[in-house]
C-alpha cells in the first residue's frame, strides 16, 4: 500500500526544510521505551539511563503506541527553520481543550496495550485540561533530561543533512533529492509514492512539501498529510550511525606540516558541507578561530562556501580533497 502525493508546479516552489526539537524529543522517548530497534543509539541510551523513571514517563508512553494513533497536539508542525523547543511547547500548551479531549480519546479509548496503565489512561481522559498541563510539563522534563545537553551535536547532524539535501535540490530538483531520501519513497511522473500501512491519494494543492530530517526516526520514514501540518516527510538524517561516536583519528602529518594542524584538521573534517559553528564545536576551537582559518583555506582555493537559509556552509574543493588524500 502507498501514500501518493501529487505534486504541481506551485508545490515545487514551496518545498522547504525545517527542524523540530520537540518532535525529536518525542521520538527519543519512543527509542527509550523500545531501545532494541535502534542499536546505534546505545551510547546515548547508556548516558541517559536512570534520568527518568517508568513512572515519570507513563503518561507520555501511554500515548506513543508502536502502532495506532498518537495525538497530533504533542508535536505541532514547526513554524520555521529556527523554531526552538520553548516556542513549540508554548504551542502545545495553547491547544484547544476540545482538540486535546478528542485526540486523547482517539488514542486511548478501547486500547489496552501492555504499556498503558488503566489508571493512567483514566486520569488523562477524565480531565483534558489537567492532562494537557501534565503532558507539557513532562515534555519539558524529557527535553531537559534526554536531549538538551546533546542538542548541539544533534543540531549539527540535522543542519548538515539539510545542507546536502539542499544542494541535491538545487542540482537536480525534487526528483534528485527524493532518489536518495529513503528506500520507501519514489518519484513517478509528478507523484511522490511513499510505502505506508494504508492507502491514500492526495494533491499537495500548492502547499508544497515540508522535509524534516530526524535522528530518531530510522529505520522508518513518517509521512504527515493531515492539517495543521503542511504535507511532510520526516526522514532519517544522514550520518546517524556515527552520531554518538568520535571519528577515528585521520593521518595527515604531512598536511599538518604544510598548512598547520588546525587548518589541516578543519580541511580533513569537510567530507560533507559543514557550518562554521559545527566545525568549531567538532574541533574544540572558537567560532571566530574556525572562521579565520576557513577564510584562509577559501582564499587558497582549498574550500568553497555557500549560504543555505541562515547558515554559511563550507566544503572542500577538488584541490582540497587532493591534498587531504596525499
Amino acid at each position: 500500500m502507498t501514500v501518493e502525493l501529487r505534486v504541481g508546479t506551485e508545490d515545487l516552489l514551496r518545498c522547504r526544510f525545517a527542524l523540530s526539537p520537540l518532535w525529536e524529543t518525542v521520538a527519543a522517548v519512543r527509542t527509550l521505551a523500545d531501545p532494541r530497534r535502534q542499536a546505534y543509539h546505545l551510547p546515548w541510551l547508556r548516558k541517559v539511563h536512570g534520568r527518568l523513571s517508568d513512572a515519570d514517563l507513563a503518561p507520555l508512553i501511554a500515548l506513543l503506541p508502536s502502532s495506532g494513533y498518537t495525538p497530533d497536539f504533542l508535536t505541532p508542525p514547526p513554524a520555521g527553520p529556527l523554531d526552538d523547543v520553548t516556542a513549540e511547547l508554548d504551542r502545545v500548551a495553547a491547544t484547544p481543550l476540545e482538540q486535546v479531549a478528542r485526540e486523547l480519546h482517539d488514542s486511548l479509548a478501547g486500547r489496552r496495550p501492555v504499556r498503558v496503565r488503566p489508571e493512567v489512561a483514566r486520569r488523562l481522559l477524565d480531565d483534558p485540561a489537567k492532562a494537557l498541563r501534565e503532558l507539557v510539563a513532562l515534555l519539558r522534563t524529557c527535553w531537559t533530561a534526554l536531549l538538551a545537553d546533546q542538542w548541539p551535536r544533534l543540531r549539527d547532524l540535522l543542519d548538515n543533512d539539510i545542507a546536502v539535501r539542499s544542494r541535491q535540490l538545487a542540482d537536480g530538483g525534487l526528483r534528485r533529492l527524493i532518489k536518495d531520501l529513503h528506500a520507501s519513497v519514489h518519484w513517478h511522473e509528478s507523484t511522490l509514492r511513499v510505502a505506508a500501512p494504508y492507502r491514500l491519494t492526495k494533491s499537495l494543492g500548492g502547499q508544497g512539501l515540508l522535509l524534516m530530517p530526524s535522528a530518531f526516526v530510522w529505520p522508518a520514514l513518517t509521512v504527515v498529510v493531515e492539517p495543521p501540518w503542511q504535507p511532510t516527510l520526516i526522514y532519517p538524517a544522514r550520518g546517524i550511525a556515527d552520531l554518538w561516536h568520535q571519528p577515528p583519528p585521520r593521518s595527515g602529518e604531512a598536511l599538518h606540516r604544510l598548512i598547520g594542524r588546525t587548518r589541516a584538521e578543519l580541511l580533513l573534517g569537510l567530507d560533507d558541507p559543514v557550518s562554521t559553528t559545527a566545525l568549531a564545536r567538532q574541533h574544540g576551537v572558537s567560532a571566530a578561530t574556525a572562521s579565520a582559518h576557513l577564510a584562509a583555506l577559501r582564499d587558497a582555493g582549498l574550500v568553497t562556501s555557500h549560504r543555505v537559509s541562515y547558515a554559511v556552509l563550507y566544503r572542500r574543493t577538488a584541490l582540497g580533497t587532493a591534498l587531504c588524500h596525499g
